[in-house]
């Protein structure tokens, strides 16, 4: 499949702090990306060096075989970016907001009027031309913003951290979108996103620490490197079998998921943490519901990987 976005060995410092640091990624047509990290990662920096909205300090990015520091014109005709913040005119209607990104991009009215329609079916807007941005949901407007960044026809979309801030029910139906849009066109998505569910999505995830990407694969490969080492732990008082837990031998780590703890041991020994956990609780009155070794979710890799 053709490399529609290439960043190669792309460095940025800001003062003394390296942002992004020595970063190279691909996407292939047809695919998505995920970016993870905590904050201050790197990831909204490595957008914007991908979308050339800042330049590099070094390092070339590619968009659709078309280097940015040589040809940016040819590569931004291929690309479509929205940010974290995406900068509605609320004053304007969505139709109206659709038809000012179209003329900044020098697309004639015949072309983009009825393409605007069809963009505007395509997430759901297309009952709500009239109304003016500013009176429309959080999720409303993130679908304009998308709209806005597909008026162009891209083949290659930036999303960074699209679904922050919005409900559940709308990060579903946002998501279908870029599923869509994936499936149908066949274009490449890069995206950031702090959420873990919407990470399991993507075709590939790299997670990013202090600038630098520090693994990269297919999910289920990623959750592999936790097989075995696992354990689900339910039961009260939770706050107490926490403690004990901490405590326990070969025990790397232990993190809240809401009313149940997940345990990372050591390798090979989960059995021992089991039978020591079990016998701990019981000797503290301590009551265990469940014990047992489960599937490693990508929290479980990432948490891992930010404990490392």
């Amino acid at each position: 499949m053709e490399k529609l976005i290439q960043a190669k060995n792309l460095t940025k410092s800001f003062a003394e702090t390296t942002a992004v640091d020595n970063l190279s990624l691909q996407v292939r047509a047809g695919e998505i990306y995920g970016l993870v990290g905590p904050d201050g990662a790197g990831k909204t920096t490595t957008m914007r060096l991908i979308c050339g909205a800042i330049k590099p300090d070094a390092g070339e990015v590619f968009i659709c075989g078309h280097a940015i520091s040589e040809n940016p014109d040819a590569a931004r005709e291929n690309l479509g970016y929205l940010s974290q913040k995406f900068s509605l005119y609320e004053e304007l209607t969505v139709l109206e907001n659709i038809r000012f990104f179209a003329e900044v991009r020098g697309i004639p009215t015949r072309e983009w009027a009825e393409h605007s329609m069809k963009i505007l079916n395509f997430v759901g807007l297309d009952d709500f031309v009239n109304r003016r941005a500013g009176y429309l949901s959080g999720g409303m407007k993130q679908k304009l913003g998308l709209a806005s960044s597909l008026v162009h026809n891209p083949q290659v979309l930036l999303l960074d951290e699209p679904t922050s801030g919005v409900d559940p029910v709308t990060r579903q139906d946002f998501w279908q979108l870029i599923i869509r849009l994936v499936t149908e066109e066949n274009i490449s998505v890069l995206v950031s996103t702090p959420y873990m569910d919407e990470a399991t999505r993507c075709t590939y995830v790299g997670f990013m620490k202090d600038g630098k990407l520090i693994v990269e694969d297919k999910p289920k490969v990623l959750r592999e490197r936790l097989n075995g080492r696992i354990l689900e732990l339910r039961g009260e008082p939770l706050k107490e079998l926490r403690q004990l837990a901490q405590e326990a031998k070969d025990v790397e780590g232990v993190q809240a998921f809401g009313d149940r703890l997940h345990l990372r041991t050591r390798p090979d020994r989960a059995i021992e943490v089991i039978q020591s956990v079990t016998m701990t609780a019981k000797s503290k009155g301590a009551i265990l519901h469940k014990l047992d070794i489960v599937q490693p979710t990508l929290e479980d890799v990432f948490i891992e990987l930010l404990e490392r």
